[in-house]
């Protein structure tokens, strides 16, 4: 059964590995923590071992440039999409609170976005995400 929504990443060009892979992680957490029948139901082995379950949808990582990240977080911002962002300022931080409050310094335009996580219906991400190639 194909989906007629769409999970998608943006990753900020020229982080680190380990930024990359921690900004995914962080981001898609969102989603499958609010996002309403977004994950399956637990795996299991055939010799009964159980597995936290996963989105049921495949997931695709998009890079971006700068410019484009911010047109990106525009673009997200003025469609009925739920996505999430991560910042620079979130590598420098350690906890939750901390995260939100570095976040909430900064106006919407002044954000020094590395990532962003999006689930919405698949042609509005796709608008969304015009222009941007896929994370190689």
């Amino acid at each position: 059964m194909k989906a007629n929504t769409k999970i998608a990443v943006v990753i900020r060009e020229n982080l680190q590995i380990w930024q990359e892979l921690n900004v995914t992680a962080f981001t898609v957490s969102g989603i499958a923590g609010t996002i309403k029948d977004s994950v399956g139901a637990n795996y299991e082995d055939g010799s009964g071992n159980v597995y936290l379950p996963m989105f049921k949808q495949p997931v695709l990582v998009f890079s971006a440039d700068k410019d484009q990240i911010q047109k990106v977080h525009q673009r997200a911002l003025s469609r009925a999409i739920h996505f999430s962002l991560y910042t620079e300022e979130l590598f420098d931080t350690s906890n939750d609170e901390d995260n939100r409050a570095v976040v909430k310094a900064c106006r919407s335009e002044d954000l020094h976005i590395v990532g962003m996580a999006m689930y919405g219906p698949k042609n509005t991400v796709d608008k969304v995400l015009k222009g941007l190639s896929l994370h190689k």
